[in-house]
């Protein structure tokens, strides 16, 4: 195992997409997350705003880039037929994808902290000047605070989930283009479907199976009753995605050809 994963290791490290694809995640999270920043403004505790999810709102754009990163870590041997020489290498075909998804989650492990930590900072440092203070309502965006520190730590899993996902889901599609536009349909079609649900049963039920929406309820620290599930059970129902996406995966490599 640990020459498998070196192997991989080595794969990913050494591509030049991999690499700036997660320097390009980390920009556009602070930056969105900046621009959000600069947007906002409350004179007084009713604008109902959650200063976290306003910093860390550039999670929703950065998740596309950590995404198809981890799309491209074997779809692209695929595109090559370089999986061949891979599973030749290495028949453990399971230990093959385990290593792949170890390498997936660390790259988006590291930009998501990078990203979501920059984030944070800023918007430690531009939304007390747009109004969100303690004479407001509202508590610093420090770490030290246990709701900021959840937000924060869960939007980094968030990341790590959403390589997993688009990971399994690459290795059962195989094509790079088709892969990620399975992955952006899960993310990006419930949000749609429950615009166009009205029956408030239904709707309910959808957004908690919502992979993005649940998901990124770990961002919430204000009005919490209103999520369709606790922030921490949301992240669950995400992980339970990502695990099912990798099963399916392994399943598709074990009795497929190369």
């Amino acid at each position: 195992m640990t020459c498998t994963l070196h192997a991989e290791w080595t794969k990913v490290r050494t591509s030049a997409g991999t690499f700036w694809l997660l320097a390009a995640a980390i920009g556009l999270t602070i930056a969105l997350g900046a621009v959000a920043d600069a947007g906002m403004h409350c004179g007084s505790a009713a604008c109902n705003q959650d200063p976290a999810k306003i910093s860390l709102s550039g999670v929703y754009l950065g998740q596309i880039l950590v995404a198809i990163s981890a799309v491209t870590i074997i779809s692209g041997e695929y595109g090559t037929g370089m999986i061949r020489t891979t599973l030749t290498a290495m028949p453990n075909r399971v230990a093959v994808l385990v290593a792949k998804a170890i390498v997936a989650a660390g790259w988006a492990l590291v930009a998501g902290v990078v990203g979501v930590v920059g984030s944070t900072l800023v918007g430690q440092v531009m939304l007390p000047g747009k109004g969100f203070t303690p004479a407001n309502g509202y508590l610093s965006l420090a770490l030290s605070d246990a709701g900021i520190l959840r937000a924060a730590f869960g939007s980094v899993l968030y990341l790590v989930l959403i390589a997993l996902l688009s990971l399994g889901i690459a290795t059962a599609v195989r094509d790079a283009a088709a892969s990620i536009g399975v992955v952006l349909g899960l993310l990006f079609a419930f949000p749609i479907a429950l615009v166009m649900v009205s029956n408030p049963h239904w709707h309910r039920h959808l957004e908690q199976i919502a992979p993005m929406n649940v998901g990124l309820g770990i961002q919430t620290t204000v009005d919490l009753h209103n999520l369709p599930l606790s922030p921490w059970a949301g992240l669950g129902v995400l992980g339970l995605w990502a695990a099912g996406a990798l099963i399916l995966g392994g399943l598709v490599l074990q009795l497929r050809d190369a």
